[in-house]
């Protein structure tokens, strides 16, 4: 927990903050330093090396007994630590002024501009030699003085933690999974996470953390970095690796403190890295982020399958709609889809005597057979490869060779005739109920496209279409009323029976036929092989 004295916590603040202010110019003039050094080692300046090593060692001091100072810790008088201070100074812009006049004889503008920014910011520090000593000869400056001003801002803001805030910050119990050798540390971990009531589990090894992790009953893990066998380093590797546990987060805990194994560790995935001997709020409060940005991402995916889930819905009632190219077309950027198709067979069918059936039975139930048929008509076109255009109270309508061209679409429609005559009398048998069908097909040239901005449907127009529904007006019942073109289409691997010359309205005499079967000697077609 926090200090809760204000004073104290001033205090300690005040100096955080003259820390801050003094010794990053400190820690930016060790960074130039350092990149200094590689360019030099990879441009083979190796002349410059030893002078800015030399630097590099001035600034490492500098910035200890600037720690010192604001520590309260240096015990040495006024006059003693500003020349302290300006020892490594002067050694930061002496050396460096050599390596400036000789950069700038051999051209290295790389060079020269990072030197120049370390000797800048020397240069203000050497200036500002006064005040950094005057922190050093009292406890804390002034009350009124602005870095106190600053910090006073700052916590008034940020409030101190007590138990009762602690207790609130806590997220929703959540199933944690503690790996670590010692026994002693994996008891006090999961006695603490019990308390802050979570379900907790242990591990003493990384083997048998990947076995537990793998079940996917975790909400996060707490990884000991140093253990025999399978280091933590490595669990995490293979955590990661695997598709089933590589969104589970992970808290590296260790007593290695040292930055590779930070940085390792995080760019491996790890969500955050806590040293050995843990701070309780701080462990708590970095648990607690884990588990919460857990939650947002479960949120987050759970929403995105809703979202996918949603995206088929919509895709599959859009199929049901419209013909998948003519989806394609549409999402090409095409506004008008009209297209001339030169050969296409289409199909008309409805229930005999459909009027008395619903009148003899409930509404519900008419609906329930319409349904059955429809369905399995449905099925049936999706196997053949037709394409239903539409169903009008108990008439329906499929054809062939649209939207996508075929040579075989009379042969897949008379296909689908026969085969419907088939599961109408399966649907009577079920219902216990007289179904029959009178089917007219007819070949020919026609329109097809989309009609409609808001409610589309794809649709087929022309004189083939309407002769094909005058053919199955003039049908009969429980037969298959074909025109002559189809039959010419259809040839010598189907069986028809003459029906001479007929009368259709608004048509001049023409001859039709019943289709009654397929003949034995017919050669075996792709469509016929799918029935």
């Amino acid at each position: 927990m926090s200090d809760t004295n204000p004073a104290g916590r001033l205090d300690q603040a005040v100096a955080a903050f003259v820390r801050q202010e003094l010794g990053s110019p400190v820690g930016v003039i060790i960074g130039y330093l350092d990149i200094l050094l590689e360019d030099a080692r990879r441009d083979g300046l190796e002349s410059f090396v030893p002078d800015i090593v030399r630097m590099r060692s001035a600034a490492g001091d500098l910035l200890a007994l600037i720690e010192r100072i604001v520590g309260g810790s240096a015990d040495i008088d006024p006059g003693r630590l500003r020349h302290d201070l300006r020892t490594p100074l002067n050694a930061i812009k002496g050396y460096g002024e050599l390596i400036l006049e000789e950069a700038g004889a051999g051209g290295s503008e790389a060079l020269v501009e990072d030197l120049s920014a370390v000797l800048g910011l020397a240069g203000r520090l050497l200036s500002d030699i006064d005040r950094i000593a005057s922190f050093g000869e009292q406890s804390r400056e002034p009350a009124s003085s602005q870095p106190v001003e600053i910090v006073r801002r700052v916590l008034r803001t940020v409030e101190p933690l007590n138990p009762a805030e602690a207790a609130q910050s806590q997220v929703p119990s959540s199933r944690v999974l503690v790996v670590d050798d010692d026994p002693a540390n994996r008891d006090l971990l999961f006695r603490r996470l019990e308390r802050e009531g979570h379900r907790v589990a242990a591990a003493e090894d990384g083997t048998t953390a990947l076995q537990m992790a793998a079940s996917g009953a975790f909400d996060l893990v707490l990884l000991d970095m140093m253990m025999p066998g399978l280091s933590g380093f490595e669990v995490l590797s293979r955590l990661k690796a695997d598709e089933r546990t590589r969104d589970l987060p992970v808290i590296m805990i260790s007593a290695l403190d040292e930055l590779d194994s930070t940085v390792r560790c995080i760019e491996a995935g790890a969500e955050d890295y806590l040293p050995k001997p843990f701070n309780p709020v701080l462990l708590r409060a970095r648990i607690n982020a884990s588990l919460e940005k857990k939650r947002l991402r479960d949120r987050e995916r759970a929403f995105a399958e809703e979202l996918r889930a949603e995206k088929e819905r919509s895709e599959a009632l859009l199929r049901n709609i419209l013909p998948s190219t003519i989806i394609q077309r549409l999402r090409d950027g095409e506004r008008v889809i009209a297209d001339r198709v030169a050969e296409a067979t289409i199909l008309f069918s409805d229930l005999v005597d459909f009027t008395a059936l619903t009148a003899r039975l409930p509404p519900e139930r008419t609906i329930a057979l319409l349904g059955a048929l429809f369905a399995d008509f449905d099925a049936l076109a999706e196997r053949l490869g037709l394409e239903k255009i539409k169903t009008i109270g108990d008439g329906y309508m499929v054809a062939g060779g649209v939207p996508e061209p075929r040579p075989d679409h009379a042969a897949a429609v008379a296909e689908m005739a026969l085969e419907m005559h088939k599961l109408a009398a399966a649907v009577a048998v079920e219902f216990d109920e007289t179904v029959q069908l009178r089917i007219g097909v007819h070949s020919g040239e026609l329109f097809a496209g989309v009609i409609g901005t808001h409610k589309f449907v794809y649709d087929v127009w022309g004189d083939t279409v309407n002769t094909a529904k005058r053919i199955e007006t003039y049908g009969a019942p429980g037969r298959i009323h074909v025109s002559a073109a189809t039959w010419e289409m259809l040839g010598r691997a189907y069986v028809f029976e003459a029906r001479g010359a007929l009368e259709l309205k608004g048509k001049p005499p023409m001859t039709t036929f019943f289709l009654t079967g397929r003949t034995d000697n017919r050669p075996d077609a792709p469509i016929s092989a799918r029935c």
